[in-house]
């Protein structure tokens, strides 16, 4: 009995289509209920505002440590994990010690966010003596998202047709002026993806910075590092808020209201690269 291939193309499609509607049900569910509490929390004071000891008051603080430490992150992850894609991708030997290293990349990656908050307290707050601040943190959670950047950004470069690159060396071109005019600009699209994943994981991961950032703190930074450096970001409140819950919280739909601006936040901070890696994705030719 032979089997029509539309038959089978439509089988899949459907199976597919059921798989991510199973898949968006509970996201979906997630959000809405985040925004039926979260809403009745969010306004000027709540924005604005220092928090309080019983999880009153507002979460600025949180809010500007929460960007500052992205910043932070992007600025120290984003050149090393580029210059580490190139290098692996365009320089390296094909051999095994370059297999290994990427391997090694890839399973760090994999590594539980949490071994890297204590590798982050050690190194850097206790043995370098950061202290808790936003130096410690920008580096602990560059590592963390480095395996991301390098492979993303490595798998980018190797798509771009490696007639790009003869035609450009051809031309009397250098190798890294053929890097940078006839390899980087096309995979710039794929390395924003990278990005992106990666500044969602350190604008939302919890476990690290439950080591290095403070619970509770009234003021906003002062320095990158040192006591002045100490900050809150939004997961580690949102999870110290939670704690409260059912005990001494002035508004039990706290933990919504927290949730809610983080998820803007990242958004916010994503939404310029998304933004750029469409535009590039429409006007590439191949």
């Amino acid at each position: 009995m032979r089997i029509n291939p539309r038959h089978t193309e439509k089988f899949i499609f459907g199976s597919l289509f059921s798989v991510s509607l199973i898949i968006l049900v509970p996201i979906s569910w997630v959000l809405l209920i985040t925004l039926k509490y979260g809403l009745s929390v969010i306004n000027l004071d709540f924005l604005t505002k220092s928090p309080t000891f019983n999880a009153g008051g507002g979460i600025y603080p949180a809010i500007l440590g929460t960007i500052l430490l992205v910043i932070g992150t992007i600025v120290v992850s984003l050149p090393i994990g580029l210059g580490a894609a190139i290098y692996l991708s365009e320089y390296s030997s094909k051999n095994l010690l370059t297999r290994i290293i990427r391997i090694g990349i890839i399973s760090l990656a994999g590594v539980p966010s949490i071994v890297y908050g204590l590798f982050g307290f050690s190194f850097f707050v206790l043995f370098l003596g950061f202290d808790k601040s936003l130096l410690a943190g920008a580096l602990t959670l560059s590592l963390m998202i480095l395996p991301v950047v390098i492979t993303a950004s490595r798998e980018a470069i190797d798509a771009v047709p490696e007639h790009f690159r003869e035609v450009s060396l051809s031309l009397g071109a250098t190798k890294w002026q053929t890097i940078r005019h006839a390899v980087i600009p096309h995979a710039l699209s794929g390395i924003l993806t990278g990005t992106i994943l990666g500044i969602g994981r350190a604008a939302g991961e919890t476990a690290p910075i439950l080591l290095i950032a403070s619970a509770w703190l009234v003021n906003t930074p002062t320095s990158v590092v040192g006591r002045g450096g100490r900050f809150m970001a939004l997961p580690n409140y949102l999870y110290s808020t939670y704690a409260l819950v059912g005990k001494s919280m002035e508004n039990p739909n706290t933990p919504y209201g927290i949730a809610l601006v983080l998820m803007l936040l990242v958004f916010l901070i994503t939404l310029p690269a998304i933004i750029i890696r469409a535009k590039l994705r429409k006007e590439r030719k191949w």
